[in-house]
């Protein structure tokens, strides 16, 4: 939980405090206002980076540097962003103790739920595969580390391929040997999840809903699962010829997608809209449970521009969750939102 925030140079802001309550926020202004920022700087204060922007776009228009603080339950933490050299410059600090990247265990499990999240299972599989990714780093420790190496190396081996001419493939095979072997522990810890998820996400539909059908989460991967890092090496070597033609990699985690299906069917086909955001809702309410129990601390949870997105009955049933965690709501209209709070919430409005 997070008691207070100072905001100097950050984004929209010059030099901003609030003041947060311990139960639902509700940011309300116009837009333009800042609302977003708020959300942003929360996220990047707890979980070390931005969902939407990098270090530079972080920091005010023609300022050399940004500063975040906040005042929290389980810590106080600074984050410096320093734009004064070629490449911008991060730094934390909690209570006394200095981090330049903010280590798995100092992070604040938090969820983001916006607009984009309504059209997860209709937009483009990056998209899916970012959900499982972003969720595996908040729950799983190391997983961030073996993400970023496995970018890294799917980069270095594209790059190589657009070198290549037909007919040179043996300069390829370490890269082949060190992506299988990283691709084989994203499978896995994503296969895991997803088994993790499946069945809350099913009672969850079931009972937002009032509806019997039955929900189920199925990965598509690549290549067979049995041995997944034995057969992606095979892919990658059979492949080689075919991806110096195209320049990239044509197999592995990152081409990878996962579907959710009503009574067997892909729900992006035959769900209809209201259906399609309960099962976002259950998805998002899932994601909070499983995060809490491997943490052991209640997430944050934060609502950009959706609560006006979702039905009454949407809204109510995301408001009986919404009361056992800290919460922001951002929203143009406070009446949409302090009906169902008028009793418990914190009113932080926001100006142009």
């Amino acid at each position: 939980m997070i008691h207070d925030l100072r905001l100097q140079h950050f984004r929209s802001y010059d030099d901003d405090t609030f003041e947060f309550g311990a139960g639902v926020n509700i940011v309300v202004g116009p837009n333009a206002s800042g609302k977003t920022n708020l959300l942003e700087a929360i996220l990047v204060l707890s979980k070390g980076s931005s969902y939407r922007a990098g270090l530079r776009e972080l920091v005010a228009f023609e300022q050399p540097w940004a500063r975040l603080e906040s005042h929290g339950e389980q810590d106080n933490r600074v984050l410096k962003i320093d734009c004064r050299q070629a490449l911008p410059q991060k730094s934390f600090v909690i209570d006394t103790k200095t981090y330049t990247r903010l280590p798995y265990a100092k992070t604040l499990p938090t969820v983001l739920f916006e607009p984009t999240h309504l059209r997860l299972l209709s937009g483009s599989p990056e998209s899916r595969r970012d959900f499982l990714d972003d969720l595996l780093e908040q729950t799983t420790p190391g997983f961030g580390t073996t993400r970023r190496a496995y970018k890294r190396t799917l980069a270095q081996r594209n790059n190589l391929l657009k070198k290549l001419s037909y007919g040179q493939t043996s300069e390829l095979f370490a890269w082949n040997i060190r992506l299988s072997e990283l691709g084989g522990q994203i499978f896995e810890k994503r296969r895991e999840l997803i088994g993790n998820l499946v069945g809350e996400v099913d009672e969850l539909y079931k009972k937002l809903s009032v509806s019997d059908k039955r929900v189920e989460i199925v990965y598509r991967a690549s290549c067979p699962e049995s041995q997944y890092s034995t057969q992606l090496l095979h892919r990658l070597e059979a492949s080689m010829e075919d991806d110096i033609v195209r320049g990239y990699t044509s197999y592995g985690p990152h081409r990878e997608d996962f579907v959710l299906l009503f009574d067997s069917r892909p729900a992006a086909e035959v769900a209809s809209r209201g259906e399609v955001r309960t099962a976002m809702l259950s998805l998002k309410i899932a994601e909070l449970g499983l995060i809490e129990s491997v943490r052991g601390l209640k997430p944050i949870l934060l609502l950009d521009d959706v609560f006006s997105e979702l039905d009454g009955a949407r809204r109510q049933a995301l408001t009986n969750y919404l009361t056992n965690y800290q919460s922001f709501i951002t929203t143009t209209d406070a009446d949409v939102v302090l009906q169902h709070f008028i009793d418990n919430c914190t009113i932080i409005p926001m100006s142009n």
